[in-house]
């Protein structure tokens, strides 16, 4: 079946506007393995816009040449909303400004939307209870609120994504090496991808607590298992993870097609494309951690930051990562406060930004034990 793009219009959110998702199609809907990725639901962290961009040329290459298999589905722009939001020539596609928060946060959890409805019609047959809780989750999504244009939005994406095998959603950091987030479960099949994409580190958790768009997609399944028991036989039936392509300036055609190339060559892995040319070595497979083990450096004050060490750095446990210069001090002496970090690990993000605020994130350092000051509550910083 030939590719296609289709654009759905989301609902007018004010007299004189309109916005439409434009969804690429490759294979024959339904036709499995099913693979969906989207790039940019933070509108503006824009690596995985161009690679998906670039991606779309590779994927149109195998298309012709026959070498595509299952189905395909890309949108490489999901959330034109954010990517209209600039406030006086500052882009701001992270956070809703007519509301709804942050666009990559509070996605619903759909396993006790679904559980009550599946225990009359789940048994012994595994392959069989994943075309039903498919089943019921296409249902359940096609069923939510979508008064709103981010409502609806969400709405067109999940719906889109639930029933597929595989979820990639790209985004970028602001400082940043390459790295993933994803669940335990989903971990060892996607270490190809870790590698080729020359990720640092990999960041595990079952529920971040945050309700980030790939939870939504791969947590039915565990909580579906455990609900029900061993008697019922529930895989892991969606691989997914976020993508995170190292930083916000890091937009490059050389870069984006390195990527595109390791994302098809996972793509080909999974079975979805027959290999082409020789695939590039992928790096070394990097250590997963638990997200809990992630230090999340907060500054204490506000001011200038100014960073004593780089992206890429080993830490040690009390080592500075930055220091904060509060320019309106009485006593210039004592006008800077150093910010150290509580674990050993590398130095993973930082902040574009040089001015800060009292309690914001400066950094995350990537250790391999779990923190007691990460024990409880949202893993995720908003």
């Amino acid at each position: 079946m030939a590719a296609r793009a289709d654009r759905l219009s989301l609902p007018v959110s004010a007299p004189g506007t309109r916005r439409e998702l434009v969804v690429h199609r490759y294979g024959a809907p339904g036709a499995r393995p099913k693979a969906y990725l989207h790039a940019s639901l933070h509108a503006d962290e824009l690596p995985g816009m161009l690679a998906l961009h670039h991606l779309l040329d590779l994927l149109d290459d195998c298309d012709r040449a026959g070498r595509l298999r299952g189905e395909i589905v890309v949108v490489p722009v999901a959330n034109p909303i954010g990517l209209d939001q600039v406030v006086n020539g500052t882009h701001l596609g992270r956070y809703g400004l007519a509301g709804g928060g942050n666009f990559n946060r509070g996605w619903p959890n759909l396993a006790p939307l679904v559980a009550d409805g599946l225990a009359a019609c789940l048994g012994s047959d595994g392959p069989a209870n994943v075309a039903r809780i498919r089943e019921a989750l296409v249902a359940t999504v096609a069923g939510l609120d979508a008064r709103t244009e981010i409502a609806a939005l969400r709405r067109v994406l999940l719906g889109l994504a639930i029933d597929a095998d595989l979820v990639l959603d790209l985004h970028c950091d602001e400082v940043g090496l390459a790295h993933l987030y994803t669940a335990p479960a989903c971990w060892d099949d996607l270490k190809p991808l870790a590698a080729s994409l020359g990720c640092a580190a990999v960041l595990l958790a079952e529920a971040s607590g945050g309700g980030p768009f790939d939870e939504c997609v791969n947590g039915p399944w565990p909580a579906l298992a455990e609900r029900f028991g061993p008697g019922v036989p529930i895989p892991q039936a969606c691989l997914s993870a976020t993508v995170e392509l190292r930083g916000k300036m890091d937009v490059s055609d050389a870069g984006a097609e390195r990527d595109a190339r390791a994302i098809l060559q996972f793509l080909a892995l999974r079975g979805f494309a027959e290999p082409g040319e020789a695939a590039a070595a992928p790096g070394p497979v990097p250590q997963a951690t638990r997200l809990d083990a992630v230090d999340v450096v907060r500054s204490p004050a506000a001011g200038i930051l100014c960073y004593a060490r780089r992206v890429g750095d080993m830490l040690r446990k009390g080592d500075a990562v930055a220091t904060v210069l509060d320019p309106l001090a009485a006593d210039r002496a004592a006008s800077r406060t150093v910010v150290r970090t509580i674990t050993d690990g590398v130095l993973l993000t930082t902040l574009r930004h040089p001015l800060v605020r009292a309690g914001a994130v400066i950094a995350k350092v990537v250790g391999q034990q779990p923190l007691p000051t990460r024990a409880a509550g949202m893993l995720l910083d908003d």
